[in-house]
């Protein structure tokens, strides 16, 4: 079991600061792991009151049936994790509206890479961070996957994001898409989009500070898990995908980036 070490933050005070008005229907922030999961639940936690913040873990299939109640709708939560679609995970989520987070196939490489290097990720590829692979290894086996020890790309994608979009009432959001609207907050169109976004978790209308409220919950400085917070990468990951490492993911995983709206 891999364990991932997140420095506390200070949020649940900003959140009770801005008061926020009580969730009326339960709402579950899916994402594959390393696509910002952390950014956008930590935004979302700043329009939802502390009592319905799902707090007891990340919820997956390994765990689902340990935290159903999260999904209650007497007591709605705004619950998160990296959930596989599934027979038993489509029917207890059936009345929960469902955000979906995920990335470009080609970052989340990276992204993977790095954290698997980092310090704050302990599990059983903790020999990775010995520095005998090069580069061009370690991401061909972020793509491939390791036996027994960590899935490929294809089925991560297929479990935690592609099947998911099947469904008519998930909502899909695209990590690079949340960081664009974030940097350009005073828009209209970012608030066309945040107001897509809430309306979708069931929070709507967007209260009048919803831009003061996005900007605290999406400092990259209380994420322990943002890039420029991870520490102990010995390796230099590179900031673009090698061409021949693109190649293997478009060998691996054909026609994922088209699903998903990358060209």
């Amino acid at each position: 079991m891999a364990t991932i070490k997140l420095k506390g933050d200070t949020l649940d005070s900003d959140t009770t600061q801005f008061n926020p008005a009580p969730i009326r229907e339960p709402f579950f922030l899916n994402s594959i792991p390393k696509s910002g999961s952390h950014l956008l639940k930590n935004i979302i936690r700043m329009f939802v009151p502390l009592d319905q913040q799902y707090r007891e873990q990340f919820i997956q299939w390994g765990n689902l049936k340990d935290h159903l109640h999260a999904f209650l709708p007497n007591f709605p939560f705004f619950s998160y994790g990296h959930l596989f679609f599934s027979d038993a995970s489509a029917i207890e989520l059936a009345h929960v509206r469902k955000i979906l987070l995920y990335r470009d196939p080609y970052d989340w490489v990276l992204a993977r890479a790095r954290f698997y290097l980092s310090e704050e990720f302990q599990g059983n590829v903790d020999y990775l961070k010995e520095g005998k692979l090069t580069v061009d290894e370690l991401l061909s086996l972020m793509i491939f996957g390791i036996h027994t020890k960590a899935p490929k790309l294809a089925d991560m994608y297929d479990l935690n994001v592609a099947a998911w979009l099947g469904s008519s009432n998930v909502y899909p959001v695209r990590y690079e898409d949340l960081l664009q609207n974030i940097r350009d907050l005073g828009s209209d169109e970012a608030e066309t989009y945040f107001g897509a976004l809430f309306e979708a978790c069931g929070i709507s209308p967007l209260p009048s500070d919803w831009r003061q409220r996005v900007k605290v919950g999406s400092d990259r400085r209380r994420s322990g898990t943002a890039r420029e917070n991870l520490t102990g990468v010995a390796l230099e990951i590179p900031d673009k995908l090698p061409d021949r490492h693109r190649r293997l993911v478009d060998y691996a995983a054909p026609g994922l980036r088209q699903l998903l709206g990358y060209t």
